[in-house]
């Protein structure tokens, strides 16, 4: 079923697909974005407060996967990503307008794991692209957040938090929606 990457030029069904991802994804950021709050706080009444980003990144990393899994192009995980977040900033997110920049980020972060793959063998780029979307985040946290200053069992913990929920979200549950659409007969033959 693994299929090589089609011609450069995009047809209008995989401009649709990709604005419904954007759509979808702009939504349900928008919507994570209270359940962040609330899990920042119960977290914190714990002394477990660090681990909030880490365990709820997952939802938000859903986009670009699934763009690419999905559509099979190059670059379409980071432009679902970037529509993903400009979804929820239009819809008024917590972040504003920096929710732009961590769309690019979390867009080439699992853009980079169907890239190992030459954009040839699309299931292991699905879940080569949970881990360099782990690593890119993680990376970018550590600038953007000060993770530097935690000690390296934090970053550990925070790292390994990090990847099962990005593993869970944007690797088993993007891994399912394929399948349902692909069984669905939505989806035309590719």
């Amino acid at each position: 079923m693994q299929q090589e990457t089609k011609s450069t030029s995009w047809h209008l069904q995989e401009v649709i697909w990709l604005a419904l991802i954007g759509i979808a994804f702009g939504l349900i950021y928008w919507l994570m974005d209270s359940v962040y709050q609330v899990t920042g706080v119960l977290l914190g009444a714990v002394g477990l407060q660090p681990l909030n980003d880490e365990l709820t990144l997952g939802p938000w990393m859903m986009a670009g996967p699934l763009a690419s899994y999905l559509l099979r192009r190059v670059g379409a995980g980071v432009l679902g990503e970037l529509l993903g977040a400009a979804g929820e900033m239009l819809l008024g997110g917590t972040f504003g307008v920096s929710t732009l920049l961590s769309g690019v980020i979390q867009g080439v972060g699992s853009e980079l794991g169907f890239a190992l793959t030459g954009y040839r063998n699309w299931k292991t780029g699905l879940w080569l692209s949970t881990l360099t979307g782990t690593i890119v985040t993680f990376a970018w946290s550590m600038i953007k957040s000060g993770y530097l200053h935690y000690s390296w069992s934090m970053l550990l913990i925070l790292f390994i938090a990090r990847f099962i929920s990005i593993f869970i979200f944007a690797g088993v549950l993007v891994y399912w929606i394929v399948n349902l659409l692909e069984r669905s007969q939505i989806l035309k033959k590719r």
